[in-house]
């Protein structure tokens, strides 16, 4: 793949530095051209100084043969200017922009621009920490439809199996965090104690899925 990212912060080199590694081919575009050192010596992509919703310096960054744009500078409003930019007038399949306003990451999600709000991101992951017994909503996808969010178990499904859990509430389980690490179950996989679980839902079954999971299994599953 050939990915173009916009800002080389601390996010936008790391990226740079994984798809680097990974035999990708990167280019990195910042304004300031002293960004760059933090890009490790042995980084094979290009650099490009310039702002990253001018053609000019997007053409020379390859955004005609881009597979990828990552909009990762500091201002919400370059980013989503040039992840718009790269989307619609270049054709690159894959767009995502960080979005530091979590009101403005909805607003953009819904035109079809995948955003991590890095706040509303944060916080989040901060409440898991604070609040484990509150269900907290980890992803959504670009048109709100679908969500991914954490649901707590009763203790009776521990010993019964994804298969089971999947048929009472009619949704899916999306992946498992067990002892700290993620994996995806099959539908024979036994709820541990301790087991943190992720399933797909609607706005419209969210409500049942959870008092579901909160009681304990039905009979007959």
């Amino acid at each position: 793949m050939h990915v173009v990212i916009m800002g080389c912060g601390r996010l936008g080199s790391t990226l740079a530095q994984k798809l680097d590694g990974r035999g990708h081919s990167v280019a990195v575009i910042d304004q300031n051209a002293d960004a760059f050192r933090r890009l490790p010596a042995e980084f094979s992509g290009t650099t490009v100084t310039g702002v990253g919703f001018d053609r000019d310096v997007l053409r020379a960054a390859g955004i005609e043969r881009a597979d990828a744009f990552a909009a990762v500078s500091s201002g919400d409003n370059s980013n989503i200017i040039s992840a718009r930019l790269a989307r619609e007038t270049y054709g690159v399949s894959r767009v995502v922009a960080r979005i530091y306003d979590a009101r403005r990451a909805l607003v953009y999600e819904r035109l079809g621009i995948p955003t991590v709000a890095t706040i509303r991101w944060a916080a989040d992951r901060m409440m898991r920490q604070l609040v484990p017994e509150g269900t907290v909503e980890v992803f959504r996808d670009p048109t709100s439809v679908i969500s991914i969010v954490e649901v707590p178990l009763h203790s009776d499904w521990v010993g019964k199996t994804i298969k089971s859990l999947e048929e009472s509430t009619g949704a899916r389980v999306a992946y498992l965090m067990r002892f700290g690490m993620g994996m995806l179950g099959t539908p024979s996989t036994a709820f541990q104690d301790g087991d943190q679980v992720f399933m797909l839902v609607t706005d419209d079954t969210v409500a049942d899925v959870l008092d579901v999971a909160a009681g304990a299994e039905k009979e007959g599953h």
